[in-house]
C-alpha cells in the first residue's frame, strides 16, 4: 500500500501539483517531490498525463454479518430525562428503516427514565431499557460495555447517535471495540438500496465541501448526527412497540472516571438547541457589553441568545451560545442574525431555520444569501426600533 514516481517518465511539467488538495507535491529540479502526510487520495494521478503515479491501495473482502439487520437509535437521556435527539433520529431513523424494510430500535441506557414509550410512539418497535443506578450519571465507560455488548449479541447493520458531548466521547470508543467505521457530525443520511449501504453526508474542510461517507464492508454502519440537524415527527401514540428490559452486568469493568458534580450552565436562560427563537449576534457588536442590546431583544421575543464564533473567539460571550460548525446546530422557527457576515461555517449551523432575518450593513454579506429577510442598516438603530414595537 502507498504511492510511487516512476521519475524516468517524470516531465517536471507540474500539473499534478495544483491538483494535490493538501499541497504536498512540489517541482524541485525539474522532478516532482512528494512531502509527508500524503492520503493516498488519487487526484494527482488523475492529473498527471504521462503515468508517473503508481496508488496501491489493498482491497478487503467483505466482512458483513449475513444477519447483521436493524436500524438503531441511542436514545441519550440525562437526569431520566430523554434528549429530544432521540426523536429526531427517531424520525429519521424510521424512514431508513422502511427503506431497507427492517425494524427501528432504540437503546436507552440510565436509571428510572421518564416516558419510555414515547420513543414508541415517535417510530421505534422495539426499545432495548437497561435500567441501572450505575448508568445514572452516563459514565462513559459503563455506556461503552453495554452498547458494544448489546451490538454483539443482537448484529444491528446501522447505529445513530447524537453528536452531543455524550455521544461524541463514547461513540467513537465503540465504533474502535467493534472494528466498524463511524461518521461524525452528519448532516445528512441515505440509503443505497442496491447495496444496503448508509450514505452518510458531512461537511469537511471547514464546511467548503460536503463528503458522502460508505461504510462497504464492516457492520454496523454507525453515525453522530448533530442535534436539530433533523426535524422529529409528530408522535402517533397509537403505535405499539416492545419494550425489552436488559440487566447491567458491570463485572470486569472499571469506571476509571467518577462524577464529582454536575454544574449546569447557568449563563443560558433558553437553551439554543431547543429554543423556538433565536437572537444571535456576531462581530459587528463590536464589543462584549453590546449584547445587552441584544439580550432586551430576546427577552422581548422569549428567545435564546445566540452568536457567531468570532463574538465567542473575542471573549463577548461563552462558548454555550456559540451556533455553528464548531458550535451548536439550531434550527428554531425564527433566527434573527445582528451583525453576522455569514461565513459558510455559522451557515452550517442555522441555515436550516424556518425563516431567518439578517441585520448587516454590508448589502454584500453572505448572510443575505440565506435569509428570508433582511435588513440593510446599523443594528444599533434597527434593534432598538424593533424592542420598542415588541414592548408596545
Amino acid at each position: 500500500m502507498g504511492i510511487e514516481f516512476d521519475l524516468e517518465k517524470c516531465t517536471g511539467c507540474g500539473a499534478c501539483v495544483p491538483a494535490c488538495p493538501f499541497g504536498l507535491l512540489e517541482v524541485v529540479d525539474d522532478v516532482v517531490q512528494l512531502k509527508e502526510g500524503c492520503t493516498l487520495c488519487g487526484a494527482c494521478r488523475d492529473a498527471c498525463s504521462f503515468d508517473v503515479i503508481t496508488i496501491e491501495v489493498p482491497r478487503k473482502e467483505a466482512e458483513i454479518p449475513d444477519k447483521a439487520r436493524g436500524v438503531w437509535v441511542y436514545a441519550e437521556q440525562r437526569h431520566g430525562t430523554l434528549k429530544n435527539v432521540a426523536y429526531e433520529l427517531l424520525s429519521r431513523g424510521r424512514e431508513l428503516a422502511d427503506t431497507l424494510q427492517t425494524e427501528l430500535a432504540a437503546v436507552c441506557l440510565g436509571q428510572d427514565v421518564n416516558d419510555i414509550d414515547s420513543l414508541i410512539a415517535y417510530g421505534a418497535d422495539k426499545v432495548y431499557l437497561v435500567d441501572s443506578s450505575d448508568l445514572a450519571d452516563n459514565q462513559e465507560d459503563y455506556l461503552t460495555h453495554q452498547m458494544v455488548t448489546l451490538i454483539r449479541e443482537q448484529q444491528p447493520e446501522v447505529v445513530l447517535a447524537g453528536a452531543t458531548a455524550l455521544g461524541r466521547a463514547f461513540i467513537p470508543r465503540v465504533a474502535a471495540i467493534l472494528n466498524t467505521g463511524l461518521t461524525a457530525d452528519c448532516t445528512g443520511l441515505d440509503i443505497d438500496t442496491e447495496q444496503r449501504l448508509l450514505r452518510q453526508t458531512r461537511p469537511t474542510f471547514g464546511g467548503n465541501i460536503m463528503a458522502t461517507i460508505i461504510c462497504p464492508a464492516k457492520r454496523p454502519q454507525m453515525a453522530t448526527v448533530r442535534p436539530r440537524v433533523f426535524k422529529k415527527n409528530d408522535p402517533a401514540p397509537e403505535r405499539k412497540g416492545q419494550i425489552i428490559k436488559v440487566d447491567f452486568k458491570k463485572e470486569g469493568v472499571t469506571a476509571r472516571t467518577k462524577l464529582l458534580d454536575f454544574i449546569e450552565d447557568v449563563t443560558e436562560t433558553v437553551k439554543i438547541e431547543e429554543a423556538d427563537i433565536i437572537v444571535s449576534g456576531g462581530r459587528g457588536l463590536g464589543k462584549a457589553e453590546n449584547f445587552k442590546l441584544l439580550a432586551e431583544l430576546a427577552d422581548a421575543l422569549g428567545a435564546a441568545l445566540g452568536s457567531s464564533r468570532a463574538a465567542v473567539d473575542e471573549g463577548w460571550i461563552p462558548y454555550s451560545h456559540q451556533v455553528g460548525q464548531t458550535g451548536k446546530t439550531v434550527c428554531p422557527r425564527l433566527y434573527i442574525a445582528c451583525g453576522i457576515s455569514g461565513a459558510i461555517q455559522h451557515l452550517a449551523g442555522m441555515q436550516t431555520s424556518d425563516c431567518i432575518v439578517a441585520i448587516n450593513d454590508n448589502p454584500d454579506a453572505p448572510i443575505f444569501q440565506v435569509a428570508h429577510y433582511g435588513i440593510v442598516g446599523d443594528l444599533f438603530q434597527v434593534v432598538p426600533m424593533m424592542i420598542k414595537k415588541l414592548k408596545g
